[in-house]
């Protein structure tokens, strides 16, 4: 599957936004986006008044990259949302926040999203004692995530747990840090989701 493999500081910038994608770096004062906070390219500093389209595409780019989604998964994750009792932007960000990867990064497994999928690609995980390395597998209440015993001594998730209090963990997670485990208390709510998101920018794109 095709992959975005350049400088994911761009992303940021051009979302204008700070989505996090590096890690660390983000709280450091190498992060590009605090250093130039505009978008990239030889017209970035331009003023530019955005179409409705245009407002809609940006904040589908914003949630779909924030999570590290190809926009055929983000299209397909719609879609199912979509075909859900209940609100269907609110459906959307509820499906995307019950992903593995994001679980195992919003428990401070992983200092970003990306590494965090590479972790559970890479089979370092258990789901509820069984091993799991689909990064899409969606958490369901009191599943309990469980780093591998042979897992444990790796550096990087190490590192990011003795960093997670910068970011904090989610009400719906709990995280037994000395257990290398999270336990998903309940399912996530929109309230959960601090990022500002207006989602129904989303349904209206998908709409047309």
């Amino acid at each position: 599957m095709a992959r975005y493999r350049e400088s994911v500081c761009r992303i940021c910038r051009r979302e204008n936004m700070k989505l996090f994608l590096k890690g660390d770096r983000c709280y450091s004062d190498k992060c590009a986006f605090d250093r130039r906070g505009y978008a990239p390219g030889q017209h970035g500093q331009r003023r530019t008044k955005l179409s409705e389209y245009g407002i809609q595409l940006r904040e589908k780019q914003k949630v779909k990259r924030n999570y590290g989604l190809s926009e055929k998964q983000f299209r397909l994750t719609f879609f199912k949302a979509d075909r859900l009792k209940g609100v269907t932007g609110a459906n959307l960000l509820m499906s995307l926040e019950r992903r593995l990867d994001n679980v195992v990064y919003r428990l401070g497994f992983g200092s970003s999203r990306a590494q965090s999928r590479q972790l559970v690609r890479h089979s370092h995980f258990l789901v509820n004692g069984r091993k799991v390395n689909i990064p899409s597998y969606v958490i369901k209440p009191n599943d309990v995530i469980e780093l591998k015993e042979g897992s444990r001594s790796v550096q990087v998730v190490n590192d990011a747990l003795d960093a997670v209090v910068r970011r904090g963990i989610p009400q719906w997670l709990e995280l037994d840090k000395s257990g290398f485990k999270g336990i998903v208390r309940s399912i996530p709510v929109r309230d959960d989701i601090t990022m500002p998101i207006q989602e129904q920018l989303i349904v209206e794109l998908y709409s047309k």
